[in-house]
């Protein structure tokens, strides 16, 4: 890792930093929000890219063995089916201390609050479902709450791909509300429950809930199955193996002469187009609009 550089502070010093180092041959491992905005991601991405060091944000959750099985699952069509819906929600309860002095809650250091930092897995989390298609419409609801300095606190978006598609995201973040991280998908066969996907409650071992072909059972006093419950085993910490993937893409590009992963990067960047689209539907007023590729 001597060639990496890892970055995790505030978002203000987040962009000059994360050039510095790209111009300096290094590879980039940046917190969330990568930026403000895509306009500022694409100055970073442009820089790592002309310097050949690979740029990944720190999504730990993407790096995890029970991510991977999840994708096992709602990859299966006959079992799971095509996806209708998807939702998303991170919330934890901030403190008096939290809301008055933390780097998240404050415009000159973290602009975006709950959408740049509980909204970006949220984001991430249904790109994901979706093999990271971007969706055509997103659309604020007006429950957004903002703190004096103007940051949002909490809000709820509703997300949508085109018709043809027909499915339909929703996602929740907030720092007002008792901690979650809620990941649920619903299909034409199937529906998947996680609800721990970011960090999960035991380190060394995590789980999810999958249930297929569940009808009503006679006379609707019950269903005709159970949810099963699938348990993934982690011989390290997702950070661990974060840092990990990183270390073998650098040894990549330093030894044999490999091209960055473009995956990473374009991940980064479609989380960024609908935290963008969340935010413009916020400052207009909760209007619909169109993401822009």
């Amino acid at each position: 890792m001597s060639r990496c550089c890892v970055h995790a502070s505030a978002h203000q010093s987040s962009p000059p930093l994360a050039l510095l180092a790209a111009h300096n041959k290094k590879h980039l491992l940046l917190e969330k929000p990568a930026a403000l905005d895509v306009g500022e991601l694409d100055q970073i991405l442009h820089a790592c890219q002309s310097n050949g060091v690979q740029f990944m944000t720190g999504s730990m959750w993407l790096h995890h063995p029970r991510t991977a099985k999840l994708k096992d699952f709602i990859s299966d069509s006959k079992l799971f089916g095509r996806i209708n819906y998807i939702h998303s929600s991170s919330t934890l309860p901030g403190t008096k201390e939290f809301l008055e002095n933390n780097i998240r809650v404050k415009p000159d250091l973290d602009a975006l609050g709950a959408l740049g930092d509980l909204g970006w897995y949220c984001i991430e989390a249904i790109l994901w479902a979706k093999d990271y298609q971007l969706p055509t419409i997103v659309t604020a609801l007006p429950d957004v709450t903002k703190n004096s300095a103007g940051v949002i606190l909490s809000f709820t978006a509703s997300i949508q791909w085109e018709s043809l598609d027909q499915t339909v995201a929703n996602i929740h973040c907030s720092f007002l509300s008792h901690t979650s991280m809620d990941l649920s998908i619903s299909a034409s066969n199937g529906t998947v429950r996680c609800n721990d996907y970011i960090i999960p409650y035991a380190e060394n071992c995590s789980s999810f809930e999958f249930t297929s072909g569940a009808k009503f059972a006679e006379l609707h006093i019950g269903w005709s199955v159970v949810p099963e419950e699938v348990r993934v085993v982690s011989q390290l910490p997702q950070e661990a193996l974060m840092v990990q993937e990183l270390s073998r893409l650098a040894e990549g590009i330093r030894e044999f002469g490999y091209p960055p992963d473009k995956k990473w990067p374009q991940i980064s960047r479609n989380t960024q187009l609908v935290l963008d689209a969340v935010k413009k539907s916020i400052d207009l007023g909760y209007e619909p609009v169109t993401v822009l590729f």
